[in-house]
């Protein structure tokens, strides 16, 4: 079995009575002393912090970049300006999902490329493999540590540690800075559906940085578990369930994104212009709090119609909510009725739409 990789602040969770769990071979927290509900409330009505540093960071320079990207990646990248950040689809020539990421433009000629920890080699790979020689490719993951400071008062925080509100960047907007003498890349970004801000900095000052933000009024730590519910709230797809290689961005609702309609080629462009979606991500409002879990059978007038993604209660709507495929030539609309199995039982719902939670913060003017 593969050792378990730890995050530089992987000591400083186990002080805070977290529970560690592997994931996407990380030791990672899955929780606090006060438990997921209780990290889930707290991120939505004041502020979290999550130790986001298993993430893979990359950096493309060249003077031919943005085109080079364009042509690798299914979301445009071309004329995205500097100081945005897009999210973007990184796919195979079926048209199927090897990843999903975050694209940071950081100058005409240089990118920097968040990815998630589980996919990072083969992303890592498949940049190589079709980058052009002029074109530098860097994997600067395991020199960087990543926090996501999350909920309604992340603002006053940030503002706290020097930052000028005015300053601070927009939705998906990112700035450069310093948190004491450490310089940092803040950006407007998050997966919970509340104002939030990723920080970015070197990992060997990842304690440092952590213990500062720790100090702050506020603040607590929020683990993996209500970074699940939270995100599922909100109907954010997570990589392994929502995308997979079995899954195109057009099955998962992104397909308006990828500007097909324009000519555009990129890796998996012709599969998808020539495939016929064969699912579709649904919304799904469940009958009380039994939360149906991913794999489990959907079923409309009896018959299976499709599978769970993902699952949980949402403990801010009080109800167990879930996200599914619907295979197609079933009925995939608003209200339409359906059932989960659940073991020797089955659970009742409905098609409802996303997101769930409708009141987050995430782009709300300060």
């Amino acid at each position: 079995m593969e050792e378990l990789r730890s995050t530089p602040l992987a000591e400083e969770h186990v002080k805070l009575g977290a529970r560690m769990v592997p994931f996407a071979g990380w030791n990672m927290p899955v929780q606090y002393a006060e438990g997921i509900l209780a990290e889930h409330a707290h991120t939505r009505e004041k502020v979290s912090l999550f130790d986001i540093c298993h993430m893979g960071e990359f950096r493309v320079k060249g003077a031919k970049s943005a085109e080079a990207l364009d042509a690798i990646l299914a979301r445009p990248v071309i004329d995205q300006k500097v100081g945005i950040c897009r999210y973007n689809f990184m796919l195979n020539e079926k048209g199927t999902v090897l990843d999903d990421l975050v694209v940071y433009r950081m100058a005409d000629d240089e990118f920097f490329i968040v990815v998630n920890a589980g996919t990072r080699e083969g992303d890592a790979a498949q940049f190589r493999k079709h980058l052009p020689a002029d074109c530098t490719f860097i994997d600067e993951s395991d020199d960087t540590a990543k926090f996501d400071l999350q909920g309604p008062l992340a603002a006053d925080v940030i503002e706290k540690l020097g930052f000028k509100r005015e300053t601070l960047p927009a939705y998906f907007k990112w700035i450069k800075g310093k948190i004491g003498v450490v310089d940092c890349l803040l950006s407007r970004t998050g997966y919970t559906g509340e104002l939030g801000f990723e920080i970015y900095v070197p990992a060997s000052n990842a304690v440092e940085i952590w213990n500062l933000l720790m100090a702050e009024e506020d603040v607590k730590p929020a683990g993996l578990g209500a970074r699940d519910t939270l995100r599922l709230e909100m109907g954010y797809a997570l990589y392994g369930h929502e995308l997979n290689l079995e899954t195109t961005p057009v099955e998962a609702g992104y397909g308006e994104m990828l500007k097909l309609a324009s000519g555009r080629r990129f890796i998996g462009s012709e599969a998808l212009n020539a495939k016929v979606p064969q699912k579709t991500l649904v919304a799904v409002e469940l009958d009380g709090r039994r939360a149906a879990r991913e794999g489990s059978i959907v079923r409309i007038d009896g018959k299976e119609a499709g599978k769970v993604s993902s699952g949980a209660f949402g403990p801010s709507i009080g109800k167990a909510v879930a996200m599914a495929y619907i295979y197609a030539g079933f009925p995939s609309g608003k209200g339409t009725k359906l059932s989960l199995d659940a073991g020797k039982a089955s659970i009742d719902g409905i098609i409802g739409e996303l997101p769930f939670y409708k009141n987050g913060t995430a782009r709300k003017n300060i």
